[in-house]
């Protein structure tokens, strides 16, 4: 790919050393590790809040769901714009600053509105993590090195959606152990013990993102300043050719995406009987192989394909998410626990397949300038839709099958839905990406 965008000459300052882009990728995948180990330690504790709170299933997917988006969607934007103005380092250490603290203190609500309210606030502090993230990568490393790093940026992902499991499981035993604390009106125990020890990692990831040293940008800048959201939306609905499809594609996919996790733990529970130490165990060393194979294999699809196509992220993407579809909809409705996890481990990998590639083709394609507004705008599609995912969950449980054991069904309903869009309207937008590929010159 050459480094410019409309014909415009790139930034010719020397990349950022080796050492140095390396070190702000691995700063940025531990840092991830804990956004998404987050929802998943928090879906972990979900049955005991549940049980103490005395939740129906819909105000579980509201916890698990909507919460986190409320004031993501208020602040998303602003703060995306902030990545294109502001050191992205200072950007990224104030967002994980402000998710350790509202987590942390999560574990002192005192009922379901004020943990609510909490989870909202953790969800508007990880909403410039991505933007800054793929921005900031995208001018640390050369356009032919930076298929690796951006695979090696889903580990976080990895680790924390399989792995995290084992730790959060091991994690949430320990604090059962813990005597309980009177705080306030509060008793600390068990689920809450978690929150608060959780907010230990994030103060260090927050220090080691301030210590990235900040890569020049490149490409046209506009004077050196980023452009008005308006020019940012009139040049996405001038390309609604590619943007629209994608971002359509990636709406209905994450709602299946995001509230499989939300939801496990219920699921192992309810339908196999084990328990939340057991769930860890057994869940993540499953998803963990799974997500390594989409991982080693996801690059080496895409540049197999792009010996023979221009489009070959959309195309892997595409290819990846119609593989997921058949398994996605069976795995939730499998006669045995160990026959549901290898099931969700293909769905896993497959979408480890589908990200790097998908998240990559919105940075080639957009100018420099305008490039955190499109991909906040791009993850804003992911976090709204995905998190009204948990949510139907709930309600099909509550309003359709009626019975709390069947998260199995509501699961595999959602996917029967919502995968098949996933699926075409990816495909719609393999010709238009290819052709925006050929006109800006540049190669995958």
């Amino acid at each position: 790919m050459h480094d410019m965008q409309g014909g415009a000459p790139a930034n010719t300052q020397p990349w950022p050393s080796a050492a140095l882009g390396w070190y702000a990728l691995i700063v940025i995948v531990f840092a991830t590790f804990l956004n998404f180990f987050d929802a998943g330690a928090f879906g972990l504790m979900i049955e005991q809040i549940r049980g103490e709170f005395h939740l129906t299933n819909i105000q579980m997917g509201w916890l698990t769901g909507p919460a986190n988006i409320i004031f993501y969607l208020v602040v998303m934007l602003p703060l995306s714009r902030m990545v294109d103005i502001y050191p992205r380092n200072l950007v990224l250490a104030a967002g994980m600053l402000f998710v350790t603290i509202f987590n942390a203190g999560s574990g002192l609500a005192a009922g379901f509105a004020s943990l609510f309210s909490l989870r909202m606030f953790v969800g508007a502090g990880g909403s410039a993590h991505a933007p800054g993230a793929y921005s900031l990568l995208a001018d640390s490393f050369p356009p032919e090195k930076r298929a690796v790093p951006f695979s090696v940026l889903q580990l976080g992902f990895i680790l924390a959606t399989s792995m995290g499991f084992v730790i959060a499981g091991n994690l949430f035993g320990l604090v059962q152990t813990f005597p309980p604390m009177q705080v306030g009106s509060v008793m600390v125990h068990g689920w809450r013990w978690l929150l608060l020890i959780l907010g230990a990692p994030g103060l260090l990831a927050a220090l080691l993102l301030l210590l990235i040293r900040e890569p020049p940008r490149r490409g046209l800048m506009s004077a050196g300043d980023p452009l008005p959201f308006s020019t940012v939306i009139a040049e996405v609905w001038q390309r609604r050719g590619v943007y629209g499809p994608l971002f359509l594609s990636l709406a209905f996919g994450a709602m299946y995406a995001l509230a499989l996790p939300a939801w496990l733990t219920p699921f192992f529970k309810r339908t196999y009987g084990w328990q939340e130490t057991q769930i860890g165990n057994y869940v993540s060393p499953i998803l963990f192989i799974g997500q390594i194979v989409g991982l080693i294999i996801g690059p080496m699809f895409v540049n197999y394909l792009a010996k023979t196509h221009k489009d070959a992220n959309i195309r892997a993407t595409a290819v990846a998410l119609t593989l997921a579809l058949p398994v996605g909809i069976i795995g939730p409705m499998m006669p045995n626990p160990i026959m549901a996890l290898i099931c969700f481990s293909f769905v896993g990998a497959m979408g480890i397949v589908a990200a790097a590639p998908q998240n990559l083709a919105i940075q080639l394609i957009t100018p420099n300038e305008m490039r955190g507004q499109v991909t906040g705008l791009y993850l804003m599609m992911f976090t709204a839709f995905g998190s009204l995912g948990s949510l139907f969950v709930g309600f099909f449980i509550d309003k359709i099958f009626g019975h709390d054991a069947d998260v199995g069904k509501a699961l595999a309903l959602l996917a029967c839905i919502l995968s098949p869009l996933a699926c075409i309207f990816m495909w719609l937008a393999v010709k238009p990406y290819g052709e925006e590929v050929v006109k800006l010159g540049m190669s995958e």
